[in-house]
């Protein structure tokens, strides 16, 4: 026996008196257990950066809309004569004349709590003009985000698979002119066309609001919406529909030179088959994200459109608020607004290893 085999006999030795030992299934090792660590550490970072994030927009709503040079008493007023000890008595009532340093430990306190204040113009719960605006936006943002997305996805899957004929080179052109086109400015073209009417074409839908007010009920009401709808709706879908459109294009025209895709069609498949099995699940990563990124605006609701529309949602509530301002509301539309995003990037995130294993390694 020589020195040099004495360690593998000893390895040997200790392996067969070890042996016997273990009873029960033996830990979990290898790739899948190193996967299911490093995924676990993946969710948790990016959790702990969704919530540093969202107190990060705490701290900015709180600050950003105190560098507005107005002053939120004298525009309630409304410029009627006030004497110097019914501004600073407003103020007080308000809260305005505490320290900076008092209002913001306030602030923060109660918002961690739920508790954004009382409206100053409204003269309710924040919480509650909040909770009263949301289902206007929700249905607004909601339906165009579901008509974006699909004629965005179909569209740019059938340019690409037909790339530079003349279907492809004419929706990507018109795609492209949505996109550069400001949503308030083509909402504005819409009203004059559709709402105001040119010369002897008559306006067929109405200027802006949520319903007619006229008191009907029922299924004439649920017309009645959608009649005001159409408008707003047009609007979001003309400019997500062509960013949805050309991010869809782009990454299948990226995987259509792939090798699997030859391969797949060497093996007999048909040409359909191979777009709708292979190109397209692979090529829907990047538009997944846009989708969930896209997801977050739907609470955020669309500002300007909702403005030139008088839509009385999240939108509309917020311009209102921004003119006085209306400190408490501003600072919670502001914090709902940049919430809604961070939670849904923050779950587009977490699901994307579950489609790309690549990623959270």
């Amino acid at each position: 026996m020589t020195a040099d085999s004495t360690p593998a006999l000893v390895q040997h030795a200790d392996a067969e008196t070890e042996g016997p030992a273990q009873s029960g299934p033996s830990p979990a090792r290898g790739p899948r257990a190193r996967n299911t660590k490093a995924y676990l550490r993946y969710i948790v970072t990016k959790i702990a950066g969704a919530a540093v994030s969202l107190f990060a927009v705490l701290v900015t709503s709180f600050f950003l809309f105190r560098l507005i040079p107005s002053d939120p008493v004298k525009q309630m007023t409304g410029g009627r004569p006030t004497s110097a000890e019914q501004l600073q008595s407003m103020r007080h009532e308000l809260g305005l004349d505490l320290p900076m340093w008092r209002q913001f430990v306030s602030y923060v306190g109660d918002a961690l709590t739920g508790d954004f204040g009382m409206s100053f113009q409204y003269h309710m719960p924040v919480i509650d003009k909040i909770t009263a605006a949301l289902p206007a936006t929700l249905l607004l943002t909601g339906t165009s985000y579901l008509l974006y997305t699909a004629l965005g996805i179909w569209l740019g899957t059938r340019t690409a698979w037909r790339n530079g004929s003349r279907s492809d080179r004419f929706h990507t052109a018109f795609a492209l002119t949505l996109y550069s086109v400001p949503s308030f400015w083509l909402g504005l073209l819409l009203i004059i066309v559709f709402s105001v009417g040119i010369g002897p074409i008559p306006g067929l839908f109405p200027t802006g609001g949520l319903d007619s007010a006229d008191g009907t009920t029922g299924f004439a009401h649920v017309l009645d919406v959608a009649h005001h709808l159409v408008l707003p709706v047009i609007t979001l879908v003309a400019v997500g529909y062509a960013q949805t459109l050309l991010v869809m294009r782009s990454s299948l025209l990226d995987e259509m030179g792939s090798d699997y895709l030859t391969t797949a069609r060497a093996k007999g498949l048909r040409d359909d088959s191979v777009r709708r099995k292979h190109a397209v699940p692979n090529a829907m990563l990047p538009t997944f994200t846009l989708m969930f990124v896209n997801l977050g605006h739907v609470v955020a609701g669309q500002i300007l459109v909702e403005t030139v529309f008088s839509w009385p949602g999240l939108g509309g509530l917020f311009y209102e608020s921004l003119r006085v301002p209306d400190l408490p509301l501003v600072q919670a539309l502001f914090f709902v607004f940049a919430t809604a995003v961070i939670l849904a990037n923050t779950l587009a995130d977490l699901l994307y290893p579950l489609l790309d294993p690549r990623v959270g390694r």
